[in-house]
């Protein structure tokens, strides 16, 4: 099923973790439509930078999430996160094409120097970028 042009429901929930532990990554009719909204903001992304966007990790169940030790907050639980790449780019060149561009999102975090996790919001999109690396927490802005 395609959530988008691009993007599909077996793409935003395929879960190595979740299928070695048998757990259900099947988004409620929320989750669901809230993934619709984040592919097509990933499709935005898409257009920013001309080449296509990968998905590492998009929605996790509740169960998922814990099991992996996502953030008991995480907005891939809400289907409103996705940590990505883009084949040819950098991490931290998409996290900052991303942040300098107009694009509204909640939460911008590049994680590690090896992905980009992008969040959207149910309420206003605060555009707050984080960095995080080995051995840190959370940094302000793009490190």
């Amino acid at each position: 099923m395609n959530l988008s042009e691009h993007f599909t429901l077996a793409e935003m929930t395929v879960s190595e973790s979740a299928a070695r532990r048998d757990i259900s990554n099947t988004p409620d009719a929320n989750s669901l439509e809230n993934l619709r909204r984040l592919c097509t903001f990933l499709e935005q992304i898409r257009l920013l930078v001309g080449r296509p966007v990968l998905v590492s990790s998009g929605y996790r169940s509740v169960e998922l999430n814990r099991v992996i030790g996502g953030s008991p907050h995480s907005a891939h639980m809400q289907g409103l996160a996705a940590d990505i790449n883009v084949p040819g780019l950098l991490p931290a060149a998409l996290a900052r094409r991303i942040a300098d561009s107009a694009l509204m999102f909640d939460q911008l975090i590049l994680e590690y120097d090896s992905w980009v996790h992008i969040g959207l919001s149910t309420a206003s999109e605060r555009r707050q970028v984080l960095t995080i690396r080995k051995g840190t927490s959370y940094l302000p802005g793009l490190v």
